[in-house]
């Protein structure tokens, strides 16, 4: 899932300055499984703004709304109808979700209340990890399912740097070397040999460069 984190309390205050009627919109999706802006953060959030504004004499009207994946257009534009009462937007769904409302509603600034960190899983309670950068070009079939990618701190693809020991990381000893995770896998797999296999040069161009990347399923679209 994607993983955000709420901006403070003084970056969306500034947002809000110019606005008077604020749309308040929270995400159903990934953001409400990391707590940081399904339907309760927004109710955090705009308790917060309304004292805010109240201490300081400042006349707010915040409308709350929480849809069900803000990355989808059918459930975007159930915002549609109170949109047309407000000013501004502050939008608590991840990057696309901002961009989705801005995408489909032109005319309303939008502001992100969350900074997106990272596409992660639940470790444990209230402890996130980042286990995939996105590259394009998945290559967990040959690692024993663990992305040395995002979890090696150098991204090396052909095993551990000389600077790890004992199984930890040398950039940081409370990090498990991705590589002594990888072989330790295939090993319980039976398949460590297939680590002698020399990887060539990661093709990067599937990543990032060219502009945003795209899927296309023909059998779906309309």
């Amino acid at each position: 899932m994607i993983v955000a984190e709420r901006k403070t309390i003084e970056e969306i205050k500034q947002y809000i300055l110019p606005y008077k009627n604020i749309l308040l919109t929270g995400c159903g999706a990934c953001v409400t499984v990391c707590f940081s802006g399904g339907e309760k953060e927004v109710g955090i959030l705009a308790s917060q703004l309304r004292l805010l504004c109240k201490k300081e004499n400042r006349e707010i009207n915040i409308i709350e709304q929480t849809v069900k994946r803000q990355c989808e257009k059918e459930f975007t534009m159930e915002l549609e109808n109170n949109l047309k009462k407000v000013d501004a937007v502050i939008c608590l769904a991840c990057g696309a979700g901002s961009q989705f409302i801005a995408k489909y509603f032109p005319t309303k600034p939008v502001f992100p209340g969350v900074n997106t960190k990272f596409l992660g899983g639940t470790d444990e309670p209230g402890l996130w990890m980042e286990n995939c950068l996105l590259c394009g070009d998945c290559i967990l079939d040959k690692t024993g399912g663990i992305c040395p990618i995002a979890r090696c701190s150098k991204s090396l693809l052909n095993g551990p740097c000389g600077g790890s020991q004992n199984g930890k990381c040398e950039i940081d000893k409370d990090i498990d070397c991705a590589w002594q995770l990888i072989y330790d896998r295939m090993k319980l797999l039976g398949r460590e040999q297939e680590l002698e296999t020399i990887q060539p040069i990661k093709d990067w161009s599937k990543s990032r460069d060219g502009g945003p990347r795209k899927i296309v399923r023909e059998d779906l679209k309309l």
